[in-house]
């Protein structure tokens, strides 16, 4: 039968449909890159807000903020070492750029970016991603511990006009407050050298009732009675010739590496006759470590057991571990710019590829190793898989199929038989 209007034979055209669809079920489904399933946890509308706040598009090259970030994630995930690097690699992904928001760029306005634009869209992205992170594991915990270190980097000369710490050499501090039981930084301030890390700690917020763990690099008895005023419990170390006035010493257990437990005062006064802010009641508990060595670690906290706070110090190497691991995975050693701008951008858009990363590794556990996946996603960053998927095996190619043939032949339709009559009797006539 035909059909009264094209005259297309219905049964020939039910075939060729139900080619159509044969083929259509052979169809590859769209993957999108692994760098998508990374970028797609940053909460864009957080970050174009800021972007609008800080007023940061345009640069004076008119590179867009967003490809900007994109461009310096993709530099901080595959270890790119310079700018000419990011350049030519971007080039090399160009057709995968689009889906992702960004652009190849030259070099030249990546240095001009990175220089100009405010670090504080990059630093409120981050503070984002921390609360993104954190809001997800403080419903876990019930006691919080900060812990808070420095970790210093070293500049060329060409960084000397704002981060000389002393003759011929240059360098920048990151100042962290890190949560261990979350895994992540809390906190980032980016200071040359030669900036006290107890200056930083001044500026640092703080969370009343937590417990802070430090070092002697915050030896300040006016900011330990600002945290004890605030609730909060403090961790940390007394120097070797500080005194300390005995009202008590308690039992220790029978553990050999704690020699001491005591309550007592800390100097009533300070140099010029100052009076001491931190005049309470606090104590002093004396542990030897592994080389023999004694600590003097001193508390605000007279009710816990002298082991508790001995292991809350204890947990202090677990920044020194932090530090080690962004130092050995991500690139904040050897940076693409010298201005003090493009030194805060670099290190801040390192943080944020660390929480991306601790991010996406929290929602696909395919490997226990925080470093071993790192390693999966640099090694497989614009390839088209799922990131849960890293550790597949790809899917072995199946047998060519036979390609299917749609038969046009002289019945097809009314039309294709009168032009090859026609063909055929002009093909007569010229033989003739």
């Amino acid at each position: 039968m035909l059909d009264g209007v094209h005259g297309i034979d219905s049964t020939r055209f039910q075939r060729f449909a139900n080619q159509l669809d044969t083929r259509g079920d052979q169809a590859v489904q769209h993957q999108n890159i692994v760098f998508h399933g990374l970028l797609k946890q940053i909460p864009w509308v957080v970050f174009d807000r800021l972007v609008k706040e800080h007023d940061a598009e345009p640069d004076p090259r008119g590179l867009r903020t967003k490809p900007h970030l994109i461009a310096l994630l993709y530099a901080q995930f595959c270890g790119a070492r310079g700018l000419r690097e990011i350049e030519t690699s971007l080039r090399s992904h160009a057709s995968k750029l689009y889906h992702l928001g960004g652009c190849t760029i030259s070099k030249s306005a990546l240095s001009t970016a990175n220089a100009s634009r405010p670090c504080e869209v990059f630093a409120g992205l981050l503070s984002a991603l921390m609360a993104q992170l954190q809001a997800g594991y403080r419903r876990k915990i019930g006691d919080c511990v900060r812990l808070i270190d420095s970790t210093s980097v070293q500049l060329s000369s060409l960084s000397g006009g704002w981060a000389t710490f002393s003759t011929g050499v240059c360098g920048a501090k990151a100042h962290i407050i890190y949560d261990p039981d979350a895994d992540q930084p809390l906190y980032l301030m980016v200071t040359p050298s030669n900036v006290n890390d107890i200056t930083a700690a001044k500026e640092m917020p703080i969370e009343p009732g937590a417990t802070y763990v430090f070092d002697l690099g915050y030896y300040d008895y006016g900011w330990w009675a600002m945290l004890h005023q605030a609730g909060c419990r403090i961790v940390t170390r007394l120097k070797a010739n500080t005194p300390f006035d005995v009202v008590e010493d308690r039992p220790v257990p029978g553990e050999a590496s704690i020699l001491s437990d005591r309550i007592g005062y800390l100097p009533k006064r300070l140099a010029a006759s100052r009076k001491n802010p931190m005049s309470e009641l606090v104590r002093e508990i004396k542990v030897v470590i592994h080389r023999g060595k004694v600590l003097r670690i001193f508390t605000n906290d007279l009710a816990a057991s002298a082991q508790e706070i001995a292991e809350l110090y204890k947990r202090r190497w677990a920044i020194e571990l932090f530090f080690r691991w962004v130092k050995q995975t991500l690139k904040i050693g050897h940076f693409f710019g010298t201005s003090e701008n493009a030194v805060r951008v670099q290190i801040t858009v390192a943080l944020i590829a660390f929480l991306l990363l601790r991010l996406a590794h929290d929602a696909n556990r395919i490997v226990s190793s925080p470093l071993a996946f790192a390693r999966l996603v640099r090694a497989n960053l614009m390839h088209r898989r799922p990131i849960a998927g890293l550790l597949d095996e790809p899917p072995s190619p199946k047998p060519d199929q036979e390609q299917a043939n749609f038969e046009f032949d002289a019945y097809a339709t009314r039309a294709a038989h009168r032009r090859r009559a026609s063909r055929a009797c002009a093909m007569t006539k010229l033989a003739a």
